[in-house]
């Protein structure tokens, strides 16, 4: 059953929490953070992303930047720009994109819960990724940026943020990107109490996005237990910040791939491979697949619909089945000799946000010669896989909206 807690949150100011509020760490360069946050002192890129405050030829997994997070949080403290809650309190969180409107549940989450499987994996992780936020959590001695979970909802829980919902909002703006995001406090004991409750009779979530930052706090828990001989399971490092959104309301989209050249091919040579194990069609205009085992490929200026043909993969297979394994396995490896997706360098994935035109845009800069569009792996096909025990492909899902980082910060000590 997944344990929740509350939390006492260490959030911007109404005033500034437009002005904190950024992007996730890792969905951009050291280059994209320093522009996003110049002129702007209140960034939170300056606290997630503390490099863009030093040199640039510094490495950004050195001592020096964690250490520079730390102090950035610590300014952002005692200069008001942000100030801890008294008493704990869950959060409800909402974000409407266009049409799309999600609304989660902001708590701390139990490292208990996900060493023991109540909360479920679909990717792995890479040890360099994780490092740098073992150390970043550890120096920072904060959850600064909250894990993505999802569960199967539930009609209970539904209403009582609803409830919540209806009430005057603390934070409630629009970033730049169009996207509306609003924050409602919970600190009444009746409704955190049955929350958490309700929670306990839920047998599992889900990782939908931040599997490096679920595994750091795991990591950061086990090292300062291992430093503290009265530990006894109630202290703050035992728990990490998450927002859960219900799985009705999630949106995922394609995570696209670019791959640099045609592994030796000539193109009528490489089309001919392709022809082998998949039918294809030119299309007029761009291509995105409107259903599964489709997909686009753009390649010298044009766009192909590509069919997995029969018998190329097997249904029965939780893995085998998605379309990304389909591409990966009939065409990726075999044809572009993309064995490892996870460390080729001649592989980048594009998430689905930027459309189909961003495809276009790389290979036409010279940079990349082949592109392919997917359709969007579904939220039954990632929770069937973690159910399962299984791992997905890497770079199988792009969620969006993002979650905002910098409105709330869940402190270790």
């Amino acid at each position: 059953m997944a344990f929740i807690k509350p939390f006492r949150a260490v959030r911007p100011t109404r005033e500034l929490a437009e002005k904190v509020a950024a992007l996730p760490y890792d969905v951009m360069s050291v280059a994209e953070a320093r522009e996003m946050a110049a002129g702007n002192p209140h960034s939170f890129l300056h606290i997630s992303r503390p490099e863009i405050d030093l040199s640039p030829e510094l490495d950004p997994h050195s001592e020096p930047v964690y250490l520079k997070g730390r102090e950035n949080l610590r300014q952002f403290v005692q200069n008001g720009t942000m100030t801890q809650d008294d008493g704990e309190c869950y959060y409800v969180y909402r974000q409407r994109m266009r049409n799309i409107v999600q609304t989660g549940l902001v708590v701390c989450s139990g490292v208990d819960d996900y060493q023991t499987g109540v909360i479920r994996k679909h990717e792995l992780t890479r040890a360099d990724k994780e490092e740098d936020r073992v150390m970043h959590i550890d120096y920072l001695d904060a959850n600064d940026e909250p894990v993505f979970y999802t569960f199967r909802h539930e009609p209970a829980i539904a209403a009582i943020v609803a409830e919540v919902a209806a009430g005057p909002a603390t934070y409630d703006f629009a970033t730049d990107d169009g996207v509306a995001h609003t924050l409602w406090i919970i600190d009444d004991r009746q409704r955190i109490d049955r929350l958490t409750d309700l929670f306990h009779a839920i047998p599992t979530l889900y990782v939908a996005d931040g599997h490096h930052r679920s595994a750091a706090a795991s990591r950061v828990r086990d090292m300062r237990r291992a430093k503290n001989p009265a530990h006894d399971g109630t202290e703050e490092y035992n728990y990490f910040l998450t927002v859960i959104f219900p799985d009705n309301e999630m949106n995922i989209m394609p995570y696209n791939r670019v791959v640099k050249d045609l592994n030796g091919h000539t193109i009528a040579e490489f089309m001919a491979k392709v022809a082998a194990r998949f039918e294809i069609d030119p299309v007029n205009g761009s291509f995105t697949p409107a259903g599964r085992h489709q997909f686009g490929m753009y390649l010298d200026g044009k766009w192909y619909e590509l069919r997995a043909r029969e018998g190329s993969f097997t249904e029965e297979d939780a893995v085998e089945r998605l379309d990304v394994s389909i591409l990966q396995n009939n065409l990726l490896n075999p044809v572009l000799g993309v064995r490892n997706p996870r460390t080729d360098q001649r592989i980048n994935f594009v998430g689905g946000i930027r459309g189909v035109e961003e495809l276009e845009r790389l290979v036409a800069s010279g940079e990349y010669e082949v592109a392919f569009s997917l359709h969007p792996t579904s939220m039954e096909e990632l929770m069937e896989l973690a159910d399962a025990n299984k791992i997905m492909p890497p770079k199988s899902t792009w969620f969006e909206p993002k979650l905002r980082s910098g409105l709330f910060v869940h402190l270790l000590s």
